[in-house]
């Protein structure tokens, strides 16, 4: 684990103005907190200028041995050889775990899951939820993010005795149901599942008194904010709220506003987060030449995620891949969930090294060593490009994120480029060049049809699909 760049809380200014509200409706000069101090709001400038913090936040924690958290809960933290935490961990847990409001952004994969979910955890640790009333909920935009999620927060809240459930679209809402109604303390919920499953009576909010919000900049680009304040509004009033994200903009800005109270700010820019770990290239090429660079990336040793903007472009691809002797799966909304899970589980072992994917996998997906993404087709907006490449370089590691880009794109990646602050590597490139090779270590495929299926037992796949002991 990589701990070399270190990163701090900054206090940023902002400029008082606009009509001010905070939680419960008011905010501003003459606002009042929890604490009694009054906070200003943060000006709208693209990204919005972020809060000042009124309450001095407390010192970033060297190691997780240091901060007030159970023996349980830090046995398994060094059994998973973690000592010391990630620069936004060690930032906001000292806050967090002291019940403080907590405003994060980091890039994908800068460790803001432990960051919210080990303070949600041990301060619901030691109570019990009553049927259909959970104690704490996370909110996410994907059911992706929601399993990756749980997966994390798993052996953390066994260690303290803490039933989660997760909620989410696509699955038996019976089965979710029944496990609201046994009573679980932590809900990881899509907005759209919860809301529908409160509706049916199976879930009250009116007991949780810990409320995180995970990638909250996907979920009001989704249009989920209507439902997002919705469900805000019937959790317990004066709980505690973090809001974690990647980027800030106007939309996330209005759930700051409204729902924290004198938030712990740490903020790590979102691209200057991915220098010291991530290469980014942008190769030019020909429109002829596009689908053949495409199946020799596809094809190289080792795993490799590709995006695409639609669903039918997904599933062509990963046709003409197949049929190219790559072992690809696409992953997109079109899926069931069951089969989304079954592609990343084949796709995490190894059965599948190229996974085609829709913006579904942009967020939400964590796959130890991933050393590269390839925008297939250019994403639209700087934001989805960091996420998308978010998918690589995670925790430390290294990476790289390709962009194949035509003649009639340059102008529009060069402008998405600036937008998210990096200078990339620019190539011109054709198939079968060594430079292609170099960049994304590309290669012919064997040119022998294979078929993706489930995984048997004790055997690992061959290079053309064939399993071998």
């Amino acid at each position: 684990m990589n701990h070399a760049t270190r990163a701090h809380d900054r206090n940023f200014s902002s400029r008082t103005g606009g009509s001010a509200r905070g939680r419960g409706g008011r905010y501003g000069s003459g606002a009042s907190n929890r604490s009694g101090n009054g906070r200003r709001p943060a000006a709208l400038q693209g990204e919005f200028a972020l809060p000042v913090t009124v309450t001095p936040a407390l010192p970033a924690a060297a190691t997780f041995a240091e901060l007030s958290m159970p023996p349980a809960l830090l046995k398994v933290l060094t059994s998973l050889g973690l000592n010391e935490p990630f620069p936004i961990q060690a930032a906001t847990l000292p806050n967090s775990l002291a019940g403080r409001d907590v405003l994060g952004r980091g890039r994908t994969g800068s460790g803001k899951t432990l960051a919210f979910g080990l303070a949600l955890l041990v301060r619901t640790s030691g109570q019990r939820a009553q049927s259909r009333r959970p104690l704490a909920l996370i909110l996410v935009p994907t059911r992706e993010l929601a399993q990756q999620v749980t997966d994390a927060l798993t052996p953390y809240a066994q260690a303290l005795k803490l039933r989660l459930a997760t909620v989410v679209g696509g699955m038996s809402i019976s089965r979710q149901a029944h496990a609201l109604r046994n009573g679980a303390e932590v809900v990881i919920a899509t907005p759209g599942r919860l809301r529908d499953l409160i509706e049916r009576g199976d879930c009250r909010l009116d007991q949780v008194g810990i409320t995180v919000l995970d990638e909250a900049d996907q979920m009001a680009d989704m249009g989920f904010m209507p439902q997002i304040t919705h469900l805000l509004d019937q959790v317990r009033p004066g709980g505690q709220r973090m809001l974690f994200s990647a980027t800030l903009d106007r939309n996330v800005d209005l759930l700051v506003r409204r729902y924290l109270a004198d938030p712990v700010v740490h903020s790590v820019d979102p691209s200057a987060g991915a220098v010291t770990t991530m290469e980014h290239h942008v190769l030019h090429i020909q429109g002829a030449d596009k689908q053949a660079t495409t199946v020799e990336i596809a094809a190289r040793d080792g795993r490799v995620i590709m995006f695409l903007d639609t669903k039918h472009a997904v599933d062509r691809l990963t046709e003409q891949l197949l049929n190219s002797g790559v072992r690809a799966a696409a992953l997109h909304g079109g899926k069931s969930q069951p089969q989304r899970t079954r592609t990343l589980a084949q796709f995490k072992s190894g059965h599948v090294t190229a996974l085609v994917a829709t913006n579904v996998a942009a967020r939400g997906i964590h796959v130890d060593n991933l050393d590269l993404v390839v925008n297939v087709d250019p994403p639209s907006d700087h934001k989805d490009y960091l996420h998308r490449g978010g998918r690589t370089a995670r925790a430390g590691e290294s990476g790289s994120v390709v962009t194949l880009v035509l003649p009639n794109q340059r102008r529009d990646m060069t402008r998405l480029m600036a937008d998210a602050g990096i200078v990339p590597q620019t190539s011109a490139v054709r198939s079968g060049e060594a430079e292609l090779r170099r960049i994304t270590g590309a290669q012919a495929p064997s040119g022998i049809p294979v078929t993706i299926t489930a995984p048997v037992a004790g055997r690992r796949p061959g290079r053309n699909g064939r399993r071998f002991r």
